[in-house]
């Protein structure tokens, strides 16, 4: 009886010591899983947009954070600026998470020119900001495309479609003003060279559309054949058109007398205006 009696006791005994084991174990787990887990350190991140990268990285490390750096290009800001960050600013995180920046860029990408030709002004700036180009200086000349987009110009030099320019290039616009009321003598460019006419046209404050006969095979040797309206009229008197207006012009590489409209170059000869 006496041993029955002792080895009830142990078992019991035995069972309450494993029982508060358990619970010790248990209580020690719990606790040991906020240090674990960092639960309580908390942190709010903060704001470094607009800081260097090297700044930027040096406190998010000193608030214990790792940090991942991608980057883009924007052509307003410093290179290595920091642009964005993932969490946002004053998100509550806990010590120790990755946050993510995305700074500017050293050397600009290159970007293709788009085409803005024709394009309204205010198209065209946007068509500028989607391919990260800047715009440059905006001048207008008469022209009957009124608030259209004439030339697209890099560094004083017309830049075509499609080129490859560093983002963050200054485009500069030569934009229509619309036919203005001062009235011009139409030049007569009739049997000039084809990069003569067209110069003589331009400086004289008119635009010109070029209509090429047959095959060309060099355009400065070309000779302009006919041009409408003509310098003068059927009386012999001086034509007159607007500021900016058109003056189309036909092109043949080697014409004949008879591809020559005759009555134009007797009445003015070969580019030389003479009125009665």
């Amino acid at each position: 009886m006496f041993i029955k009696e002792e080895v009830r006791r142990s078992f019991w005994f035995n069972l309450l010591a494993v029982t508060l084991l358990g619970i010790v174990l248990y209580m020690l787990f719990f606790i040991s899983l906020g240090y674990i887990t960092a639960h309580g350190k908390e942190l709010k991140v903060p704001d470094v947009t607009h800081k260097d990268m090297k700044a930027a990285v040096k406190v998010l490390k000193g608030m214990s954070f790792e940090v991942s750096v991608d980057s883009t290009y924007d052509p307003k800001l410093a290179p290595y600026t920091v642009l964005s960050q993932i969490p946002e600013v004053g998100s509550v995180v806990k010590g120790g998470r990755t946050v993510f920046i995305t700074v500017n860029k050293k050397n600009p990408p290159m970007t293709p020119m788009p085409n803005l030709i024709n394009l309204s002004f205010r198209i065209a700036e946007m068509q500028l900001k989607n391919n990260k180009l800047m715009l440059g200086d905006t001048s207008y000349q008469p022209d009957i495309a009124q608030g259209a987009v004439l030339k697209q110009m890099i560094n004083g030099q017309e830049i075509r479609p499609g080129q490859m320019v560093p983002q963050g290039s200054k485009i500069s616009l030569v934009i229509g003003d619309g036919l203005s009321n001062v009235l011009l003598d139409v030049p007569n460019v009739v049997g000039m060279p084809y990069p003569e006419a067209t110069a003589l046209i331009a400086g004289s404050g008119l635009t010109y559309t070029s209509i090429f006969v047959g095959p060309i095979n060099d355009t400065v040797s070309a000779v302009v054949t006919k041009q409408s309206p003509r310098s003068v009229n059927e009386l012999g008197v001086t034509n007159h058109i607007k500021e900016g207006d058109i003056v189309d012009i036909t092109i043949m590489q080697s014409p004949t007398t008879d591809d020559m409209d005759t009555d134009q170059s007797a009445q003015g000869g070969k580019g030389n205006n003479k009125t009665p």
